[in-house]
């Protein structure tokens, strides 16, 4: 796909469509000559460069990578004309695909009913989700893993909700007994389950709470914002296969949210949140006397905490899929790749001297640490940070993540390492670019050498 060339298009079109509009005269004061702008966009992409290279195999650290071109194209697009989805008034086509892609997502999650739409990010995504959630339950608290995003604790404090950590089992997973105990005492209306944690990729056993939950009483909500488009590999044939059964239970959850701004290849923000019953809406009800009176069908705003959402976030994900559909043959061989890639390196290091595995991904997260001689935490620790550093400072250079995980959580993966600090930082490779599969070798000989 040519971007130079479809930028220009995009632009086009857009000027098309607004010259049959009749001219107009720009004000003055808008008015920017091509030498004023040119220092100054030299200045911005001076400033750019001291970015990371999140598009380069390379580059296996955070949760980074560049939007699809299609998706560039899409949002630039729209963003020329700037269309608000809050209401139909402020942008009426944009809303209509944004109808359209958050009903794929649902039928991508095997939702037969839904009300939801787009978010600028998976915390806000998640609020509204708890939101709802504290609506149903107004004097019950919110359990989630242990090793759940930081958001869920931080949005039950906004909601004035009590917040209830539960164990995790070896794996990283919401342990169920713990998940018992803590049903038990009665305190809880809402368990927030993880498909994909951000430090290892860990998916908690849906099929298993949702049972548990539905004996209680309890709403379901699952935040898949990272882990959700892995949806598309359930049950899949070959070593990206993944086990069907708690993505399979997410249709019969309350809630769900995703980012597409992830594996959905999309720009930042682009988040969502779906409602498997349509009728969560109506804790939604506002009164707005200056918009929503283009039509009497229910605007996007009415159904969304937030206000102003950029149009340009539905375009850019629309037209993603129209080339790329949240499908096993469409988005799900791009997720594949980087699972598979996950695998291969795991298999190097099962087999070198110099690394061990920390824990088998589950994903495509890919956590790991020095073999030391003797092996303790601190020096684990130690290694971990000064490769970090030295592998960014390479003349060939190698970017990799960190992950700090306690001495009990050690221990129960590795318990031949001395546990001499009260935890350690190991290294964490996320790896969503397709790109990765075919440069795993390559970062496993980099991160040996550093060794």
């Amino acid at each position: 796909m040519d971007l130079d060339r479809w930028l220009g298009e995009a632009a086009r079109a857009v000027r098309t469509w607004s010259d049959g509009f009749g001219p107009y005269q720009p004000h003055p004061t808008l008015d920017v000559p091509d030498e004023a702008f040119a220092p100054a966009f030299a200045a911005l992409a001076d400033r750019l460069r001291e970015n990371y290279p999140f598009f380069h195999p390379r580059y296996a650290g955070q949760m980074l990578k560049p939007p699809h071109p299609a998706a560039v194209v899409g949002y630039l697009a729209a963003m020329l004309i700037n269309p608000n989805n809050h209401a139909l008034d402020g942008g009426p086509a944009t809303a209509t695909m944004e109808r359209e892609v958050v009903s794929q997502l649902a039928a991508m999650f095997g939702f037969s009913t839904h009300l939801g739409h787009l978010t600028s990010s998976g915390t806000i995504a998640n609020l509204e989700a708890l939101y709802v959630a504290r609506e149903h339950h107004p004097d019950l608290g919110v359990a989630y893993s242990a090793e759940a995003h930081y958001t869920h604790a931080r949005m039950c404090g906004v909601l004035g909700l009590r917040g209830y950590a539960v164990a995790v089992d070896e794996l990283g997973r919401m342990d169920m007994e713990a998940l018992e105990a803590v049903l038990s005492a009665g305190r809880v209306g809402t368990v927030v389950l993880t498909v994909g944690t951000t430090g290892l990729g860990a998916v908690d056993p849906v099929h298993e709470a949702l049972t548990l939950c539905r004996r209680h009483g309890v709403r379901v909500h699952v935040d898949a914002a990272y882990g959700g488009f892995f949806r598309l590999l359930a049950g899949a044939e070959g070593p990206e296969g993944l086990d069907p059964r708690p993505w399979q239970a997410i249709a019969d959850c309350d809630s769900v949210v995703i980012d597409p701004h992830k594996h959905g290849l999309q720009p930042y923000g682009c988040g969502a949140v779906i409602f498997r019953d349509p009728e969560a809406g109506r804790f939604y009800v506002h009164d707005s006397p200056y918009t929503y009176f283009t039509s009497t069908e229910l605007h996007l705003g009415e159904i969304s905490l937030e206000c102003s959402r950029a149009g340009a976030s539905a375009a850019a994900l629309w037209l993603t899929f129209q080339l790329l559909p949240p499908t096993p043959d469409g988005l799900g061989r791009v997720l594949a790749a980087g699972r598979r890639a996950a695998l291969s390196w795991a298999e190097l290091i099962d087999s070198c001297a110099t690394l061990t595995l920390y824990q088998r991904p589950e994903l495509d997260i890919v956590s790991y640490f020095p073999a030391l001689e003797p092996p303790t935490l601190s020096g684990i620790d130690q290694a971990s940070a000064r490769i970090l550093a030295q592998g960014m400072a390479a003349p060939d250079p190698v970017f990799l993540s960190t992950l700090r995980v306690s001495s009990a959580a050690f221990a129960r993966r590795h318990p031949e390492v001395g546990r001499d600090a009260d935890g350690a930082r190991v290294l964490r490779s996320v790896l969503m670019k397709p790109e990765s599969e075919q440069h795993v070798s390559q970062l496993h000989r980099a991160v040996e050498q550093l060794v």
